[in-house]
Formats: structure tokens, sequence, C-alpha cells
């Protein structure tokens, strides 16, 4: 299990706020659970799946085992996490 961090410094709502992705979805939602993260935190419309978590979630989810990343994990990441998303949707639309 992987959960990645990025180094984004996004300012709104007088928080600045970066995101939190893993390997799988189901990865994301448990860790995010796991450190307390709000569920409508998650952004599954966003142009990929994440959560928004304040610099402060960042400092816990690092100590909880979240793996600063870099640019071109968080967009390996993303891309991985937006296949799967779009999978799942498509399996429950069909059921």
């Amino acid at each position: 299990m992987a959960i990645y961090v990025d180094f984004m410094q996004i300012e709104f709502k007088g928080y600045k706020w970066c995101h939190l992705l893993a390997d799988t979805l189901q990865e994301l939602h448990d860790f995010a659970a796991l450190i307390e993260v709000d569920a409508r935190l998650f952004h599954r419309h966003a142009s990929y799946p994440h959560y928004d978590v304040t610099v402060q979630m960042r400092e816990i989810a690092i100590e909880y085992g979240a793996i600063p990343a870099g640019r071109k994990k968080i967009i390996e990441c993303a891309k991985k996490l937006k296949v799967e998303l779009h999978e799942q949707i498509a399996r429950s639309e069909h059921c």
C-alpha cells in the first residue's frame, strides 16, 4: 500500500491545501478514514480522483506513512485512479 501527498500549497478559504492520492481507490479511502479526512474532501469529479487536505493534514498523513511525492509520481497515480474510478462507474451502470 502506498499513499502519496504532493507539495502543493493552494490557498483557499484561509488554508493551504495539497492533494492526497494512493495506488488504489480503496487504499486512498481507507487511509483518508484512518487519518480522519472528511469524506466530502474527496473529489471524484475533478480531473483526477483525490482528497484535498490541508498542509497540517499533510503532516499527519506523512506521520502515518504517506510518501511526499513530486509531480511525476502524482500524475502517475492520478492516471491510475482515474481509470479505476471510470471502471467502477461503468460496472455500477451495468448492474
